[in-house]
């Protein structure tokens, strides 16, 4: 008998079916992963790359150019300031993402918020501050702002089509593709921008050495940028390390790096250093949170209190320090301790055509003139085509001067209203453009004084005409205007440099490592991983040494105070330590455990230690399964201070012994099965490879294992003939062991 299905029971059905539906009434179709990435991610990537993340090459982003193109149009160039939340508003007619986003654009363009050599926007209120994370901008009802007198070369002409425009996103709107700078805004403007799978960072040039450079480009193509374009400019100051070699490779790929640092200065009546600028990478609040924890952690003992007193005045931390101290020192030390110094990696990423390109300084502006020369020509077209225009109507003028009555006459005996221009037309021989522009003339004006006045600008406009069509047809004409527009701007919106240049030589070095002591000990490491370090007075005077119960005395070797030692692990990895961290230890103590002080993982054991020395030699490793490795310990050396390496040994059997060979030398392996086997360290090849398995030295049988490692005499006494267990080729099966061989192989542990 059928039973009524619960409500329970109906509801999971229905989410059931909803799972093999998409909408409301389609199913689940399998798609490959290689066409939803094309459908649906490439777009949305091109999108994020092409129309958002970064500049083009007239040095905006889109959201630039809409948030000053709108500002444009609300008659902000020349008008009083207006609220900027009512200019954020207008704003999103053309940019949708939000009225926060389109604040925080303005805020960075803004000369209060000083992140650009050359603000785009005159602010008024408070717009926070690039170089403080503290202090942050008002919100956007409480401040005003209008373009900076500059933006009339961001948008000169722009009525004469210089660029092309679009319909905005709802189409209500056109606005410009670009803007037509009359200077290569796209390096004196810092840009930065993420996008999907590439990104943009564009440090900013001082506007007066650009159009400098520009103007010498503009005449040699391979001219020497750097003896007018030296090195980058940042709003925020500091002083670039200037290395020749780095620039050069910034200016030519548009990639690398350089240093710059902080400016400071002492006072010497208040014990404080004054740093009043910073680099353009970094902000107070950071650089004054590491300060403070390296006082703390006791890596910096000199500063006594560390204030940010950054006000309307500008940037101003206040470092006091402790009697005695020197502040060239110190500051070289925080130099390399902290963001004082900090490095500013480029990556000239440009939207070109659509297409975003990594471009070195001449590129950029061999790609610049390019469009400038495209835009000027279509600015020169859009003039001649209107004084052409005017000419044509001149002339039509021209002709009624002739006979004003004649044309009075025609208009006065046309019974019709639409036959009056054609019968102009056939009166004195004018185009209809030209009939049309007389019989609109005012009656008061049909005089010959009027039509004399007009027709005086013939002969000046054919000059003009002649003058532009001859630039149009001439690129040397064109690159003089171009060149005439930078200077111009450079006579009028240059400002002083602001960041300095030094040379490394003017550096102050300093050795951020502590003095470490140097005199000689003994390292000894437990079973258990305890390590002991014994100088050799208090090994001298110890009868026993202090272990855990259950632990033993594993390993033994002579170091050095300022030693590097290698702490190697069943889980295949190496720690690099030193040995100066580790307190001299007392007969009656138990030494430090490495697994807490080198913080390894709960499951992880030491398995051996290696004093490396100089990194020169190499290391010999012996495994129970018979083999044996030779490795470079070149291998383990770095350049940074890593901590930890993986993949540092051979992990396919147990680590039975393992000593830095600094000479060859006989080692005599001894087996399980009573077999023992004597070989030279030369037939052994060093690897490159920390984790090589090395070579099968003892022949592998079902059931061996090494068990012993030492040398020949050791195993069987000073008078044991060794050359009947020499191998010389490997593999080799070694020899067994006669009871007449043994000395106490079997009681190695007692």
């Amino acid at each position: 008998m059928a039973t009524k299905k619960t409500k329970k029971q109906l509801n999971k059905k229905k989410q059931v079916d909803a799972s093999n539906v998409i909408g409301l009434h389609s199913e689940v179709v399998e798609q490959p992963i290689t066409q939803t990435l094309e459908s649906n991610y490439m777009p949305y990537a091109m999108s994020t790359n092409v129309s958002r993340a970064f500049p083009e090459i007239d040095g905006f982003k889109p959201s630039h150019r809409k948030l000053l193109y709108t500002m444009y149009k609300m008659g902000l160039l020349n008008g009083a300031r207006q609220k900027s939340a009512n200019i954020v508003g207008q704003t999103m007619k053309l940019n949708p993402h939000g009225d926060a986003a389109i604040y925080e654009t303005m805020v960075r363009l803004a000369t209060g918020n000083e992140a650009l050599l050359t603000p785009f926007v005159e602010s008024k209120g408070n717009f926070g501050k690039y170089y403080s994370g503290d202090l942050s901008y008002a919100a956007s009802r409480y401040t005003e702002a209008k373009l900076s007198p500059i933006c009339a070369e961001i948008f000169k002409d722009i009525d004469k089509d210089p660029v092309d425009f679009m319909d905005s996103y709802d189409g209500a709107m056109k606005e410009p593709r670009l803007l037509p700078t009359t200077f290569p805004n796209i390096l004196v403007s810092a840009n930065k921008g993420i996008g999907v799978a590439m990104a943009s960072d564009i440090c900013g040039f001082n506007l007066n050495e650009v159009c400098e450079t520009t103007i010498r480009f503009l005449d040699d193509p391979n001219c020497d940028l750097h003896e007018t374009l030296p090195a980058p400019d940042f709003s925020t100051g500091g002083e670039i390390i200037y290395r020749r070699e780095e620039m050069d490779k910034i200016y030519e790929t548009g990639t690398g790096g350089f240093q710059i640092r902080s400016r400071w200065r002492y006072l010497p009546a208040e014990r404080i250093i004054e740093v009043y600028e910073i680099p353009y990478t970094t902000k107070t609040d950071v650089i004054i949170d590491r300060i403070v924890k390296l006082s703390k952690e006791g890596k910096v003992r000199e500063i006594a209190d560390i204030r940010d007193e950054t006000d309307l005045s500008g940037l101003r931390i206040a470092i006091d320090v402790k009697r005695g101290t020197d502040p060239e020192q110190l500051m070289a030390k925080l130099f390399k301790m902290t963001t004082l110094q900090d490095t500013f990696s480029c990556n000239f990423n440009v939207l070109v055509d659509g297409y975003p390109r990594v471009m070195g300084v001449r590129q950029i502006l061999h790609e610049w003139v390019a469009w400038r020369m495209e835009s000027t020509r279509r600015r020169i077209t859009f003039d001649l085509g209107k004084k052409s225009d005017r000419l044509h109507l001149l002339r039509g003028l021209e002709a009624i001067l002739l006979d004003i009555d004649k044309a009075i006459k025609i208009i006065r005996e046309t019974k019709l209203e639409v036959e009056v221009v054609p019968n102009l037309m056939a009166g004195f021989g004018i185009d209809e453009v030209q009939a049309e522009f007389v019989a609109e003339i005012k009656l008061r004006n049909i005089n010959k004084e009027y039509i004399l006045n007009r027709t005086k600008d013939i002969a000046k406009l054919e000059g003009e005409i002649a003058e532009l069509a001859a630039t149009l047809a001439s690129e040397r004409k064109i690159k003089g205007v171009i060149r005439a527009e930078l200077a111009a701007v450079n006579k009028k919106y240059a400002t002083p440099r602001k960041t300095g240049l030094v040379s490394p030589e003017e550096v102050v070095e300093v050795d951020l490592e502590p003095q470490v002591e140097e005199y000689p000990v003994t390292i000894m490491v437990s079973a258990h991983g305890y390590l002991k370090k014994m100088t050799d007075r208090v090994l001298s005077r110890a009868q026993s040494l202090k272990y855990k119960d259950g632990d033993e005395p594993f390993i033994e070797f002579a170091s050095n105070n300022t030693a590097e030692l290698l702490v190697f692990t069943d889980k295949q990895q190496c720690y690099k330590c030193k040995v100066a961290q580790f307190e001299d230890t007392k007969a009656a103590q138990l030494g430090s455990y490495l697994g807490t002080d080198l913080d390894m993982d709960a499951d992880e054991n030491v398995i051996w230690v290696l004093d490396p020395a100089d990194y020169k030699a190499d290391a010999l490793y012996v495994f129970e399964n018979g083999r044996v490795a030779r490795v470079a310990l070149a291998g383990y050396e770095t350049k940074t201070n890593r901590k930890k390496l993986k993949n540092a040994i051979y992990g396919g059997a147990k680590l039975l012994f393992a000593q830095v060979l600094t000479e060859d030398r006989d080692v005599a392996l001894a087996t399980n099965d009573q077999r023992l086997i004597n070989f030279n360290t030369s037939l052994l090849a060093a690897k490159t490879t920390n984790s090589t398995q090395g070579i099968q030295v003892m022949t592998k049988k079902k059931g061996r294992i090494v068990d012993a490692v030492g040398s020949v005499e050791e195993f069987l006494g000073p008078d044991a003939y060794v050359e009947k267990f020499r191998a010389e080729r490997l593999p080799s099966a070694g020899a067994s062991i006669k009871e007449s061989d043994m000395k106490t192989l079997f009681d190695l542990d007692a």
